[in-house]
């Protein structure tokens, strides 16, 4: 069966690129781009052999493009597989007698079942890895009682505690999964370890059950159920009871969870807990685009808190996060804030401090790399002491930006050559083929762009003077690298029509007469024009649509 491509495969066999036409297109909008790149690539208005040879292979390129596109049914499977989509494996996807509707409601069906299966062939792991480190020494010193030892002068650090997680999702069947999970902690010195052993079963599409059985030396063994149900498309209900087996006997626990959407963004949680810490806790979180705000009221012994936090999410590649949060009890006060940003493709790093009465202050770093998370919690002080405040704030950040510049940076940009080199090898003889092309392209133009200066000269009209697509280097810190572009006067110039050039919003590497100079590159188009005699000049995204002309794109004659 085909597979949807990916970008650059879809790329560099656009048909609709190849007409400059819109995605939307009506029939008539194509019968007009087709026509007139029939004018212009048909084998019998050129004589010379090698033009005549070069003049049908990109007329049957046209032809191929148009009557795919025409075609509803073709042109439905082409816009979700792309041209592999149009081979005799894809006709065997679908009935060429459905509607594009009935396609795509086909091609979801099956990317449904193709999940189901890979989800049968993965684990799904997930891990935690969690190392406390007492620092207090650093900040709550006694230096009367170091003043007689040896090494007495250089702060102690050690980690005082220690926690490791693991757990699999083993797929039996479509609705049956078995999970694995087992911990080991310590805390010090004294520690142990459990493993717990859960299946669950989809019951239907509004809800599920689990079973746990779990066994471990420091509570004993463990069974408990868990279930979940959707009781409105707006509301879900879970319910988990279990019992745990000790030396004191059998402890009972019960918890249940009602939620419910109060809009689009905002969820509402109320939670009862019966058992060894019995409570009520209702919350409030709404999450958009932009913010996460959480609010939470708790009831019950020992912990009985209000407890308030906001999250910003800025808008940028890096996914920067900044949160801060104030949570008060019958254990105190605690204040937190900090940072989160994504430092690679799989990898995101955050800190928080955290600053309360009477448990001191604390620095909380955690890497979290594809399922995998890192935890440090590091104790400064027991006290509030404005020195452990400012260190835990600004130590992370000079580390980070440190980390950033020396390690981060440089292993990104290489790691990005080296894709970029991969690529580019990957699609090398395509883009040879697509240049030998581009070429032939703009020889059969020549006498149709002759005619199309002519008629714009006499009517004052639009004249491309020149025109450069690809990778320019304007930044003066980058002046090392190399521009990578192609003149693309010709091509443009043919595409003028009635002193008009309109250029749709799809890459502009599949036009007539171009090609690709930079695989996997951000790219250009940079135009110098004239219209009714005066200059004009625009430069264009690879992507964006453009219309020439435009008042906007004249050059003042005074600069």
């Amino acid at each position: 069966m085909a597979s949807p491509l990916d970008d650059d495969e879809i790329r560099n066999d656009d048909y609709y690129s190849l007409l400059n036409v819109r995605r939307e297109a009506t029939q008539d909008e194509l019968k007009v781009a087709y026509r007139r790149l029939c004018m212009l690539y048909h084998p019998d208005k050129h004589r010379d052999p090698d033009l005549k040879r070069q003049a049908e292979q990109l007329f049957n390129l046209v032809h191929e493009a148009y009557e795919v596109l025409s075609d509803p049914q073709a042109r439905a499977i082409y816009d979700i597989y792309g041209k592999r989509g149009l081979d005799v494996d894809g006709w065997e996807v679908v009935e060429r007698k459905r509607t594009p509707a009935e396609i795509r409601d086909e091609y979801e069906r099956l990317q449904k079942e193709r999940e189901e299966r890979r989800l049968q062939q993965r684990t799904n792991p997930k891990g935690t890895i969690s190392v406390g480190i007492d620092a207090t020494d650093l900040f709550d010193r006694y230096e009367e009682d170091y003043e007689d030892m040896v090494g007495g002068g250089v702060p102690h650090l050690e980690i005082n505690k220690m926690h490791i997680s693991q757990s699999i999702e083993a797929p039996l069947t479509t609705k049956d999964t078995a999970i694995l999970s087992g911990s080991l902690s310590t805390h010090n010195g004294n520690g142990g370890g459990t493993i717990n052993l859960a299946l669950r079963r989809v019951t239907s599409a509004n809800g599920w059950g689990e079973v746990e059985l779990g066994a471990g030396d420091t509570h004993g063994p463990l069974f408990g159920m868990k279930i979940f149900r959707n009781l409105t498309p707006r509301c879900f209900v879970t319910a988990q009871c279990g019992l745990q087996f000790s030396s004191r006997g059998v402890r009972p626990g019960f918890t249940t969870v009602l939620a419910r959407h109060l809009d689009k963004n905002t969820m509402g949680y109320l939670q009862w807990r019966w058992g060894i810490q019995s409570s009520m806790n209702t919350s409030v979180v709404r999450d958009t685009k932009s913010s996460h705000f959480t609010f939470a009221v708790q009831l019950g012994l020992p912990h009985t808190f209000v407890m308030m936090s906001y999250q910003y999410k800025f808008q940028d590649d890096d996914q920067t996060k900044i949160k801060g949060s104030v949570k008060s009890g019958f254990f105190g006060t605690v204040v937190e804030y900090g940072a989160e940003r994504k430092i690679s493709r799989h990898s995101t790093l955050g800190a928080t401090v955290s600053v309360g009465v009477p448990q001191g202050v604390s620095l909380k770093i955690k890497l979290n790399r594809a399922s995998q998370t890192y935890f440090f919690p590091v104790h400064l002080t027991d006290q509030l002491l404005p020195s452990a405040i400012f260190y835990a704030t600004v130590g992370p950040l000079v580390f980070y930006l440190a980390i950033q510049r020396l390690v981060i940076q440089p292993y990104m940009r290489a790691q990005k050559e080296e894709d970029l080199e991969k690529r580019r090898e990957s699609a090398a003889s395509n883009i040879a083929k697509k240049k030998q092309e581009a070429e032939a392209s703009v020889l059969l133009m020549q006498e149709s762009v002759r005619r199309i200066i002519e008629a714009e000269e006499a009517r004052m009209g639009l004249i491309i003077l020149n025109a450069w697509y690809g990778k320019f280097v304007t930044d003066n810190s980058r002046r090392h690298e190399r521009a990578k572009v192609i003149d693309v006067t010709v091509p443009l110039q043919c595409l003028v029509k009635d002193s008009k050039l309109i250029l749709t919003e799809a890459t502009k590497s599949g036009l007539p007469g171009f090609y690709d100079p930079c695989v996997g590159e951000e790219k250009s188009l940079k135009v110098l024009y004239q219209f009714r005699g005066v200059m004009h000049q625009v430069v264009s995204g690879d992507t964006e649509p453009l219309r020439i002309p435009k008042q906007s794109h004249r050059i003042d004659a005074d600069t």
